[in-house]
């Protein structure tokens, strides 16, 4: 594995202003996001896009204790989410994976191993995790654009530098790596039934995620 790499972008370009899921159901969506308690942090649009298996991506919450980890799975499955990896201890610290009823997986880990507290709300920290063919190809169609990069593990593993405070962090992770994580199986076609708002024009990416014009809030 190539050591980590940090580096930074003098231009101004592509940053992640906005993450949107297509839902079938647009209202139930609604309730199910406002009861996991991620509202915030995610656009939903109503679409009937065809998507079979493994969407390619996951949103990542990271927070401050184990406590709060059962917390936000609890909420997700009380409201209707489906338990794909029950929270465990890990060498990394302690998480587990749910899908929402609309298809899109999160994960939900903090690096803690004992709680310091009473479980709270607070996230650390949103990531979407795209599940690319090649990341280092992936990272540099980014860097291309104009998005720094934060942390680099060679081909394994890329984090981008977000671009507001309290923004969705975006990283890149081997598709097939990332499905295993998550305890599904790395197929899948159709629809990622995910748009992603930027800070310049529309595109798409070498592994087919589409970008468009953020929509002023």
């Amino acid at each position: 594995m190539e050591g980590m790499a940090t580096t930074t972008s003098s231009a101004a370009g592509l940053s992640l202003a906005s993450v949107t899921l297509d839902v079938a159901d647009l209202e139930a969506a609604r309730r199910f996001y406002r009861a996991f308690g991620v509202d915030a942090y995610v656009r939903l649009r109503a679409s009937e896009a065809p998507s079979t298996g493994f969407r390619g991506f996951t949103m990542a919450l990271t927070v401050a204790n184990p406590a709060t980890v059962d917390a936000f799975l609890g909420s997700a499955v009380d409201a209707g989410a489906t338990v794909l990896k029950p929270a465990a201890k890990s060498l990394w610290g302690y998480g587990g994976v749910v899908r929402a009823p609309d298809g899109a997986i999160w994960k939900v880990a903090t690096s803690a191993k004992k709680d310091t507290g009473p479980a709270d709300r607070e996230i650390d920290e949103v990531v979407l995790l795209l599940g690319v063919e090649d990341v280092k190809a992936a990272r540099q169609f980014y860097a291309d654009r104009g998005m720094a990069v934060a942390r680099s593990f060679g081909g394994k593993y890329a984090e981008f530098v977000p671009g507001r405070s309290g923004a969705v962090k975006l990283a890149l992770y081997k598709r097939r790596g990332l499905a295993k994580d998550l305890g599904v199986p790395a197929d899948g076609t159709g629809s990622h039934r995910l748009v992603l708002g930027g800070t310049t024009g529309a595109f798409t990416d070498p592994d087919g995620f589409v970008w468009e014009a953020a929509a002023s809030s």
